[in-house]
């Protein structure tokens, strides 16, 4: 599937943003080149290739624990409710720039 200089302008309108002409021709370029590269990847045969927890052993991985053992320093216990307070409605609502008293007030971003 090529992307092209219509999809990145029907996207960036979406996404309710401003590419010139340039940028345009940039985008479409790019992203061509990445979906290239993923239709390299489908062409690999993953068969024999065991699933991951994680792509890189970069993070304090302990090489002599095996499956999901070896990431166990990314996990922590549960923090109860109890220890942590959230902010009271009035105190955060004291800080907003406009609120009906409930709730924040925001500008519409989307006026279509």
């Amino acid at each position: 599937m090529k992307i092209t200089e219509k999809d990145v302008t029907y996207v960036a309108d979406l996404a309710n943003l401003e590419l010139s002409a340039e940028e345009r021709v940039h985008m479409v370029r790019d992203l061509n080149s990445i979906l290239g590269y993923i239709d390299r990847l489908n062409e690999l045969d993953t068969s024999n290739v065991e699933p991951m927890a994680q792509v890189s052993d970069r993070y304090g991985v302990d090489e002599s624990k095996q499956g999901s053992e070896r990431f166990a320093y990314a996990t922590r216990e549960d923090i109860s409710e109890g220890l942590r307070k959230s902010l009271p409605q009035q105190v955060a609502l004291e800080n907003a720039p406009d609120s009906d008293g409930t709730f924040f007030r925001v500008p519409k971003v989307i006026e279509r």
